[in-house]
């Protein structure tokens, strides 16, 4: 006779082996995860005739089943276990037709995730109990459900209302797809990409590659699998130029028209910084943004002073562990030890390391009018307890910060990012990474945070690259405004009009006012009403001051 489930036998479970979930959605209500119909096959050994045969049949069925494991357990004459946890319905009704008396079956759920390994750093995993282990799964049963389950209730499916996050699945699927195609071309190690909502911190795509695929679960577990938008710390290069050119104006000490000496190296010591192909001469702060002078970048850090540098940057959360719906999330690594040659590292993004979504976090408070919002991955999450700060730059400077990044993609290293109708800004970053205790020119991390539109942002994007080589049409360089910023160009492309981001032929009136009215170098560039002689004349005031 066939093992039946729902004979009272004490050797059984006495509870059900796995538990109904809510579906999950993304915010368009395209499914994500889903609970299915799934059957576990179990043995009694000790009503087992012929454990022979039984193997027989059941490795036909099972091929990947361990025989001498299998043939142990089913003659030790136990009183229950399991066969094969979470099988089909098909499977289900091949062994049925074995008829092997011993044999049953508990009918159950499984998950489900029909779009594989999309998302699946947000989604995370279930075990075979259908129990969350990782990502918004785990945060699912954090928020109840676990408890409900440890009190013995039989939850049903019905009353469970479906979990909405903020990701869109058609801006999930062109990020991961662009940042897979750029991980090829470029042979890196690994990439990871994100789209945010700057207004509200919604998340709207998160990819982390290599990936894998929640329906295999145990692909997770592998070490290069890693989310490196939350769990991943990196010195971020240059995007960290972003927070301390906006300190640096925030502070009063500096503004858009002091000029920094980047003629020579800063040298502490033996320890000397540098410029990446320099300009070697005195630069006034837009060239030095759009030139990322590391020596321009220490100086006004340096001279803001080290107490009020790292009250900034604790200010805009880089000192905290970032917490959100991902229970998967790491600490920052922040030098004990925090002198002026910190300062001066730190200020360029070398000597400190974040995770890649703190640093978003960062960069949004800049651009966005001032508000530190915690990033969240469900939809509608209420907005005022998310604000972690408010007023973080006054606005002069975040117009300032805007304008910036806007002259960057027009004149510096973000140009290859700049996709015709949209009003991009963005900064790059291009970080040597530290093997064996030194850090390696070699090997390399690059970074390119994009807003857009750049006068108004709503979106930010970032992409990060490890590792990335030279190849013969990038010039034989690896930096980020070679590959990281064309990447985050093309997922651009795709995925703003996704958005209703519809592009325009003309170019924003008057985009930064404030940057116009005092005649910030590169602001002509915005104001082409201007007659000739007053932007020659605001080109001689400017280079007067």
């Amino acid at each position: 006779m066939l093992g039946n489930e729902d004979r009272p036998d004490r050797s059984l479970p006495t509870a059900p082996p796995s538990f109904a979930r809510p579906d999950v959605v993304d915010r368009n209500g395209a499914p994500l995860a889903l609970d299915v119909p799934s059957v576990s096959i179990y043995a009694e050994p000790r009503r087992i005739l012929d454990a022979g045969e039984a193997i027989e049949g059941l490795t036909t069925v099972f091929p990947d089943l361990d025989v001498p494991d299998l043939a142990k357990r089913l003659r030790g004459g136990s009183g229950f276990t399991w066969i094969k946890r979470a099988a089909t319905i098909a499977e289900k009704d091949r062994v049925w037709a074995l008829g092997i008396p011993g044999v049953g079956f508990r009918l159950e759920t499984r998950r489900l995730y029909p779009n594989g390994s999309e998302a699946a750093h947000i989604l995370g995993a279930v075990n075979v109990d259908n129990v969350g282990i990782a990502g918004i799964e785990r945060w699912i049963d954090e928020q109840g459900l676990i408890d409900l389950r440890s009190e013995g209730m039989i939850i049903d499916k019905g009353t469970l209302a479906p979990i909405v996050l903020s990701v869109d699945l058609r801006v999930q699927f062109a990020l991961s797809d662009e940042l897979r195609k750029a991980v090829n071309r470029f042979g890196a190690i690994a990439g990871a990409g994100l789209v945010l909502d700057v207004t509200n911190g919604e998340v709207l795509a998160l990819a982390s590659l290599p990936d894998f695929d929640p329906n295999v679960p145990t692909d997770a577990l592998k070490p290069d699998r890693i989310n490196r938008v939350s769990v991943g710390t990196y010195e971020m290069g240059s995007t960290f130029k972003a927070m301390t050119t906006a300190m640096a104006l925030d502070s009063g000490l500096f503004n858009i028209h002091s000029v920094l000496d980047a003629s020579q190296p800063l040298r502490f010591g033996r320890f000397a910084i540098n410029d990446y192909r320099g300009q070697k001469r005195p630069l006034n702060v837009p060239e030095a943004f759009v030139n990322s002078s590391n020596i321009a970048m220490a100086r006004m850090a340096m001279g803001v002073g080290v107490e009020r540098h790292k009250a900034f940057l604790k200010s805009l959360g880089q000192f905290d562990r970032l917490s959100t719906e991902l229970p998967e999330n790491a600490r920052p690594l922040v030098p004990g030890n925090w002198g002026e040659l910190t300062t001066a590292t730190v200020a360029f993004g070398h000597g400190m390391a974040v995770t890649p979504l703190q640093a978003s976090m960062a960069v949004a408070a800049l651009v966005n009018g001032g508000s530190l919002i915690r990033p969240t991955f469900i939809k509608a999450t209420p907005l005022e307890p998310r604000i972690l700060a408010t007023n973080v730059v006054t606005p002069q400077t975040g117009e300032a910060l805007r304008f910036l990044m806007r002259l960057n993609a027009e004149v510096g290293s973000a140009k290859k990012a700049d996709i015709p109708g949209y009003f991009i800004g963005g900064k790059t970053g291009t970080s040597e990474k530290v093997v064996n205790g030194r850090y390696s020119g070699e090997r390399v991390l690059t970074a390119f945070m994009g807003i857009v539109p750049a006068d108004k942002p709503r979106y930010l994007f970032l992409t990060v690259l490890d590792e990335p080589k030279a190849l013969p049409e990038t010039s034989g360089f690896r930096t980020s405004g070679w590959n990281a910023v064309p990447v985050t160009g093309e997922i651009m492309k795709r995925v703003l009009p996704l958005l209703s981001v519809t592009p325009s032929k003309e170019r924003p009136a008057n985009p930064f006012p404030a940057m116009a009215r005092i005649a910030a170098w590169g602001s002509e560039r915005f104001q082409p009403l201007l007659s000739q002689s007053n932007l020659v004349g605001a080109q001689n005031k400017t280079a007067a001051e």
